[in-house]
């Protein structure tokens, strides 16, 4: 696990960081667990562009990743390969359970190929193994967290993302999320013991345009670049900046450090401390 910089021998691998991909045991999928993903080019049923800069891109296949685990309780399993996938910025391991049956799992830093792992309220606490909040110790890293339980994990999912939990009182734990976010969340939810594995991608680089564009990413047009007609912050002379009223999306509504979360949400009462800005 690490990083590569390439010699500069063009003006693109200058600057460009990506991963030597040395975790990676295999580069063929499990056929049984893919299914084929259409892309929508940042549009609705009905043709609209709802998202911005989206299209293009490579061709891609999903994973089918078992974010629940609640159903292999008790049953212990071999992890067989670390993976790529296409879809999310963490790793993929491929688990191969007693009974024959094969499903992915995100890949926790420190599983290795051989390794058993199991889920269930007896299993031992040590990465890779699910169970519910009130049987993990305050400290220990976890990630692939339910926020109700049987919904299947939801929180904590990115690659060198884990959660902690701080304090336990009743029905509820004080568990500290990646964006320093301190939340209750019932100990009958589960999780998955560990820090998720690729966590040097916070260092890579894209390094060029055209790597964008295989992610399917479009080249996003500043405001200001504009005409009046397309965008509040088009027009003038040369370059004139976004002026009055103060930045503002395309459709008038007021961006950078808008506050976006419903005051009224009825999960508001389970937030104990907010995000750090």
């Amino acid at each position: 696990m690490g990083v590569k910089v390439h010699q500069p021998s063009t003006k693109a691998s200058r600057f460009e960081i990506t991963p030597d991909f040395a975790e990676l045991t295999t580069r063929h999928p499990a056929k049984r667990l893919l299914r084929p993903m259409l892309k929508t080019g940042g549009r609705n049923h009905h043709g609209h562009i709802t998202s911005r800069f989206m299209g293009g891109g490579h061709k891609q296949m999903y994973r089918v990743v078992d974010f629940y685990r609640r159903d292999r309780a008790g049953v212990p399993g071999v992890v067989k390969t670390v993976e790529y996938d296409p879809n999310r910025s963490a790793r993929l391991s491929l688990v191969e359970y007693q009974d024959g049956q094969r499903r992915y799992i995100l890949w926790p830093d420190g599983l290795r190929v051989g390794e058993t792992i199991m889920a269930g309220e007896d299993a031992e606490v040590k990465v890779g193994n699910a169970m519910p909040l009130r049987r993990i110790p305050p400290g220990q890293p976890i990630h692939n967290l339910e926020l109700q339980p049987r919904r299947g994990g939801q929180l904590v999912r990115s690659a060198g993302s884990a959660a902690l939990i701080q304090a336990k009182e009743g029905e509820f734990a004080h568990v500290r999320l990646p964006s320093g976010e301190v939340r209750l969340i019932r100990q009958d939810c589960w999780a998955t013991i560990g820090t998720l594995g690729h966590g040097e991608r916070k260092s890579l680089s894209v390094g060029k345009a055209g790597r964008s564009r295989w992610l399917g990413r479009k080249p996003h047009v500043r405001g200001v670049a504009m005409n009046p007609v397309d965008h509040p912050h088009g027009g003038g002379e040369g370059k004139s900046g976004q002026g009055n009223p103060h930045p503002v999306s395309p459709w008038g509504w007021h961006t950078k450090g808008r506050r976006t979360r419903d005051p009224n949400k009825y999960s508001n009462r389970l937030i104990v401390k907010r995000r750090t800005p």
